[in-house]
């Protein structure tokens, strides 16, 4: 967006979590991006006037200091990135109160909802159409599913904008193309076999990724053609190796945390990827990383993006959540296929995710406040 210079724009963070090696409880590790996060745009940090300050609970991030920044700010567009914590309530609020436009970027699936139940989600759903909602004007909506989510609120058509999840496709691209005809090379770096049909797995190891189900599938599916590379980390990393040793399954390999400069490296060897997450996963964005490699891809029915990526039988196969047996099935339609087949889905799916951009979000929020560029 800050390359456009029609709009002018100034992101505040809440948190400096992933800049600064703290520990990442999901990864269990100390976790630093190494990538550039902060240049070519103005931003701000927020103090955190939080008691017990931390990206693991609503009250870990209450940025008081947004609403003197509210105040003194023009009358803008804020985009709002969830309601997971005070901070956000904050802002929709007193944006609200202070006449600035107010869009809401979730990412929650319709399909995930209705899989919950209780008092709490009682209350959870009552706060969010009677408090929250009627105080947004546009609900920026990923995928299908979550579009679907905000309708069963009541969200009109004219309140909703597409603006897809998307990674930086041209880096991405840039590497696919540029690594295509050395995936030997990348291996040996690797100390991957060079031999093998490489499965990929990229993720946490954690509950919601559901990796032990790939990794009894891979028992499974007795491919001696094939090996699976698990990129990740995670606290489930010892029931995994257990799991491993004991069926002496030799041709998995479990990488440990890959930061994000290197993440390319592995997708550049592998032919296949799957994602086999339950609940939680509300997207999974690196369907889209393995996608713009040209990977066919295996996708559990509860993956967020499965109804936006997936097209069945042509650019890969999916499998009902949980389901082991089905996912060994998926894997092998898909191993089966014939070189020119499986060559057809790596160019399909790479075209699919070609539209998940960024320049379509821009062009979305352009084209609604047309006024505001003018």
């Amino acid at each position: 967006m800050a390359r456009d210079e029609t709009i002018d724009v100034t992101v505040y963070y809440a948190s400096r979590h992933g800049m600064t090696g703290e520990t990442d409880r999901q990864f269990g590790q100390s976790v630093r991006w190494d990538i550039p996060l902060l240049e070519g745009y103005k931003h701000i940090f927020l103090s955190n006037h939080s008691l017990r300050p931390s990206i693991y609970s609503f009250w870990g991030l209450l940025n008081l200091s947004v609403i003197r920044r509210l105040w003194e700010a023009p009358k803008s567009v804020l985009i709002v990135y969830g309601w997971a914590y005070a901070v956000n309530w904050l802002v929709i609020l007193f944006g609200n109160l202070l006449g600035h436009t107010i869009c809401l970027r979730g990412e929650s699936p319709l399909k995930h909802e209705r899989l919950k139940a209780g008092w709490k989600q009682t209350v959870r759903r009552g706060l969010l159409r009677f408090g929250l909602f009627p105080l947004v004007d546009y609900f920026l909506y990923i995928g299908k599913q979550n579009k679907a989510f905000y309708q069963s609120f009541g969200v009109s058509e004219n309140r909703l904008i597409f603006t897809p999840y998307a990674i930086d496709n041209s880096r991405f691209r840039a590497y696919a193309e540029k690594s295509v005809t050395n995936k030997g090379q990348n291996r040996q770096r690797l100390t991957l076999p060079v031999d093998k049909r490489i499965i990929l797995y990229s993720g946490k190891y954690i509950p919601k990724k559901r990796p032990m189900d790939l990794i009894r599938a891979f028992h499974q599916l007795n491919r001696p053609d094939t090996a699976l590379v698990m990129m990740g980390e995670g606290e489930l990393r010892s029931a995994m190796e257990e799991y491993i040793q004991e069926n002496k399954l030799t041709q998995v390999y479990l990488t440990g945390f890959v930061n994000q400069s290197k993440v390319l490296e592995y997708y550049a060897t592998a032919d296949v990827y799957v994602m086999c997450s339950g609940v939680g996963e509300t997207w999974g964005l690196s369907t889209n990383e393995a996608m713009l490699f040209g990977l066919p891809v295996v996708l559990s029915d509860l993956v967020g993006c499965a109804e936006d990526l997936l097209i069945e039988g042509e650019t890969g196969f999916g499998f009902r959540t949980g389901d082991i047996d089905g996912l060994v099935v998926a894997l092998n339609r898909l191993l089966d296929l014939d070189k020119t087949t499986f060559e057809t889905l790596r160019r399909r799916s790479a075209e699919q995710v070609a539209d998940y951009n960024y320049n379509v979000t821009i062009s979305s929020l352009k084209q609604t406040f047309r006024p505001l560029f003018e």
